[in-house]
């Protein structure tokens, strides 16, 4: 499942990168890589290692031509707060881990738009980026039932054993 986690992530970006149009968008999509890595990382932690996040994340960074490591940091330290959260979680419904996806996709633009600011480093588009935050917060359902329904990710029960062979 490791694998199949960083082929969705490749498979991601390559359709990010294709060039279909060559004119600017007025609008930006949701981020689909961050969906599914918190999807997975709240329903099997195990499935989605910190280093895993660590190297995609960072190949993310590289091939988008973002500053390097910043967005990466911040999307592996919300991906290992999810994976803390993910018992509690696991017990409540939809909606609250809907809220607390919200809440760390709402913090990693804050944090990514302040760290920029501090470092005088050239700011993108307040609005695409606001418009990418709420896309990515209405995306995080389709992502869970895309990861449920076609690719056999769901929560883990009480009785489930982990990678380790513990419960």
């Amino acid at each position: 499942m490791r694998l199949l986690f960083a082929l969705l992530i490749v498979t991601i970006l390559f359709f990010h990168l294709l060039p279909l149009d060559t004119l600017p968008r007025p609008w930006a999509g949701p981020n689909w890589i961050l969906a599914f890595a918190f999807a997975w990382a709240l329903r099997r932690p195990e499935f989605v290692p910190i280093w895993a996040l660590a190297i995609l994340f960072l190949l993310t960074d590289m091939l988008l031509q973002r500053p390097p490591g910043l967005w990466a940091a911040l999307a592996v330290f919300a991906c290992e707060s999810l994976k803390l959260r993910a018992r509690s979680l696991r017990d409540s419904g939809f909606a609250s881990e809907w809220f607390a996806v919200c809440a760390m996709i709402l913090g990693i633009v804050l944090a990514y738009r302040f760290a920029l600011m501090i470092t005088f480093s050239p700011l993108p588009s307040l609005g695409l980026m606001l418009f990418e935050m709420i896309a990515t917060m209405l995306a995080y359902p389709a992502a869970v039932a895309i990861s449920y329904g076609l690719m056999g990710v769901r929560k883990a029960g009480p009785g489930d054993f982990d990678t380790l062979g513990g419960r």
